[in-house]
């Protein structure tokens, strides 16, 4: 059986195992976001300095799984509301967790924690100018993507929907605008998503990864949630890769009839 091959998950260079990037925030123990990690398969794990400290002692446990994880590590600036705040925030995420990376956010409303577009672009460029290898939590703008490229982010993360919501793809035809502008661009859906359906519909669209946290750590089974997850990211990325029909108004026969030889048994 002949299969398609894919291209490898890169990001700023480095090709990572997996196109699920996990967080490791809200779960009901640090035992479960363990066993959620796990399952999930995921390279990647998103953190927060605001959340967890590696200096304070009742974060342990947390840390011993964080590390056993074996996954590159994601500091964000979740919280942030100014520039300012987040570029601080993502130097003191720099030197306790020892890493360039990170997920910028600089969110410009209270309500639906909608990135603010002048703030993010204002930071994107500072910390790109510091070395950092920044992965920006932006909206589904074009405009706004192409402002961050233009500064020097190498990734983007459009949200589904605001964080936490679980209402999936709101603005599909932005979304596949994005997709289509920006084909060689590594696209990840961040945010919004609350069903493995939605996120297989995302990579069926031809994006490149999904980053979430709340519609598994929140689940009954965050395992067995994270495992879904896991299954419908892989499966949505096979059939982009194999080519989806085109939808039609009129029907078409699957078995058609004219044109082709009848069997007779004699």
């Amino acid at each position: 059986m002949n299969e398609c091959k894919d291209s490898p998950f890169s990001l700023y260079g480095e090709t990572l195992a997996s196109r699920f990037v996990l967080g490791t925030a809200l779960y009901p123990s640090p035992q479960s976001m363990k066993d959620s990690i796990a399952a999930s398969g995921t390279a990647m794990v998103t953190l927060s300095l605001r959340r967890q400290n590696p200096q304070q002692q009742d974060g342990d446990t947390f840390w011993q799984y964080i590390r056993e994880s074996g996954c590159r590590l994601l500091p964000n600036t979740a919280g942030c509301k100014t520039p300012k705040e987040a570029i601080n925030l993502a130097e003191m995420s720099r030197e306790l967790f020892e890493t360039e990376w990170l997920k910028l956010e600089v969110i410009g409303d209270d309500y639906n924690l909608q990135p603010c577009p002048f703030g993010l672009v204002e930071a994107a460029a500072e910390l790109v100018k510091r070395g950092f290898k920044v992965l920006p939590y932006t909206t589904d703008d074009l405009v706004l993507a192409q402002k961050l490229l233009d500064v020097g982010c190498e990734v983007l993360m459009p949200w589904g929907a605001p964080i936490g919501t679980g209402q999936g793809l709101l603005n599909r035809y932005n979304l596949r605008t994005l997709r289509e502008r920006l084909p060689d661009v590594p696209l990840i859906v961040d945010a919004g998503l609350g069903a493995p359906s939605q996120a297989a519909e995302a990579m069926e669209m031809g994006f490149d990864g999904i980053l979430l946290n709340t519609a598994v750590a929140k689940a009954s089974d965050p395992v067995l949630m994270a495992r879904a997850f896991a299954g419908a990211i892989d499966s949505g990325r096979m059939a982009f890769l194999a080519g989806l029909i085109q939808k039609s108004q009129t029907a078409s026969p699957s078995t058609p009839t004219l044109g082709q030889p009848f069997w007779h048994q004699s």
